[in-house]
């Protein structure tokens, strides 16, 4: 059966960063609801990249957003462009990088920051940057604010997919490294609030998916080949069968989970399949 889904996208968090520091993860997998995956990510282990294999199901040197240095718009197919034709609603609240993937690049704020707009793959858009930020003025949302922008945009519009990215992590693992402080709390404050929405939105009927786009080094560099930088966690709030997963799964596969939550067939073009079970109807 079709069920509406909601990906939340921890920026930077390495699969053992998560094991330490998302309490409220790990308790709903100890308890055996949720499941948990080891997930390594695709090469470059750069974001923009990987942004755009989480919604394609496909690598960089398939899909041609090869760094963080040029984001153009997405060659798809995709999963909101996917979803939308099939009839299903589309929403975010993300970096501003998922509107130049996703909606019109380049990313002019005063147009493209707040978008309610039928017409466009992320249909219900809410989109921050990280411009200006220093290590004395971190301009980003807070983790409260993001999710209470998340859940507003749920009970006004109620969509089918909603992507929810918060980026502090990446931040504060750059300024500071992940041995810092500073990097732990920002994982910790992402799963604290989390804490407070989940079963808001589980009573509205989704199933929440949580992941990384990848890791960090302890000098806070990221885009190479360690396993520090390459392996995440992905949990699945409402996965049938709870608990830990003892493979390792490709990054590949989340695409057409989505897709398979909602009950929309993957296109051929994504090959893995999907770690939610059988594919849906179409």
């Amino acid at each position: 059966m079709a069920e509406k889904v909601v990906l939340v996208l921890f920026d930077a968090v390495g699969y053992d960063a998560a094991l330490r520091d998302c309490g409220t993860l790990e308790g709903l997998v100890e308890a055996g609801l949720a499941r948990r995956w080891c997930m390594r990510s695709v090469l470059p282990s750069l974001s923009a990249p990987v942004y755009e294999t989480l919604h394609t199901g496909t690598p960089p040197y398939v899909h041609g957003i090869r760094s963080n240095d040029r984001v153009v718009l997405s060659k798809g197919p995709h999963v909101f462009g996917l979803a939308r034709e099939a009839g299903r609603t589309t929403g975010a609240v993300a970096h501003y990088f998922f509107s130049e993937l996703y909606n019109v690049a380049p990313y002019d704020a005063l147009r493209d920051m707040e978008v309610d707009d039928p017409s466009l793959a992320i249909q219900h858009g809410r989109f921050y940057s990280e411009l200006g930020y220093t290590k004395w003025n971190l301009n980003l949302p807070s983790e409260t604010d993001l999710f209470t922008r998340a859940t507003l945009l749920i009970r006004r519009h109620c969509p089918d997919y909603l992507l929810i990215h918060g980026f502090a992590p990446d931040a504060l693992g750059h300024l500071y490294g992940t041995a810092s402080v500073e990097y732990h709390h920002a994982v910790w404050a992402l799963d604290n609030a989390l804490a407070e929405v989940l079963h808001l939105w589980r009573d509205e009927g989704y199933r929440v998916l949580v992941t990384s786009d990848h890791g960090q080094t302890e000098d806070g560099r990221h885009g190479g080949t360690t396993d520090a930088e390459r392996l995440v966690p992905f949990y699945d709030v409402g996965h049938p069968q709870g608990g830990v997963a003892t493979e390792t799964v490709s990054q590949l596969a989340v695409a057409p989970t989505l897709l398979s939550i909602m009950g929309v067939k993957p296109p051929p073009v994504m090959t893995v399949a999907p770690l939610s079970g059988e594919f849906g109807p179409s």
